[in-house]
């Protein structure tokens, strides 16, 4: 491995048994079928843009997402999300995560949830309009058909009333 490559463990804090175990249901060979597209139906620069984040990133003023949960049971995670108004101050958001390090996100919360610059490229007309609500849920789902019903479809159907027609994906 390269010096400058660095990796992330999404395994860290699983017993090794467990992570061995989880791992033989990660193919090997690399994904080869169509992926899903469907362009803009008209330019970004006119778009109303919505950000996701799996970070784990909620307001300070909300539950956080349950990590001691998942520290009991190692292939449990959080299916909820949060919902993150765009004008949120970074001293007022909060970060929970068993799988990365949440340090920097801590430090300056647009390395994962860029509502700043987001703003500055409405400002600067790149995108037409920042969504009103920006979003985040728990990265780790395993297995889990809770999260499309409790998180996934929640998510969109208020992405629908905002008229959001792009969405920028921050994976933790």
């Amino acid at each position: 491995m390269d010096q400058q490559e660095k990796r992330v463990d999404g395994f860290r804090f699983m017993p090794p048994g467990l992570a061995a175990w989880i791992q033989t249901f990660i193919p090997d060979e690399q994904f080869n079928g169509p992926i899903p597209w469907t362009p803009l139906a008209r330019p970004l620069s006119q778009a109303t843009v919505a950000l996701i984040t799996s970070a784990g990133i909620s307001c300070k003023s909300d539950p956080p997402f349950d990590m001691e949960r998942e520290k009991r049971e190692p292939t449990w995670g959080d299916p909820t999300y949060r919902c993150i108004p765009r004008n949120t101050a970074a001293a007022d958001i909060d970060v929970n995560h068993l799988h990365i390090n949440t340090d920097y996100i801590r430090k300056d919360p647009d390395v994962m949830l860029p509502l700043t610059r987001l703003a500055e490229f409405e400002a600067e007309g790149i995108i037409g309009r920042l969504a009103q609500t920006a979003y985040s849920f728990y990265g780790f789902q395993w297995q889990n058909e809770r999260f499309i019903d409790e998180a996934i479809r929640p998510m969109a159907s208020r992405m629908k009333s905002e008229q959001v027609e792009a969405v920028l994906l921050t994976p933790a």
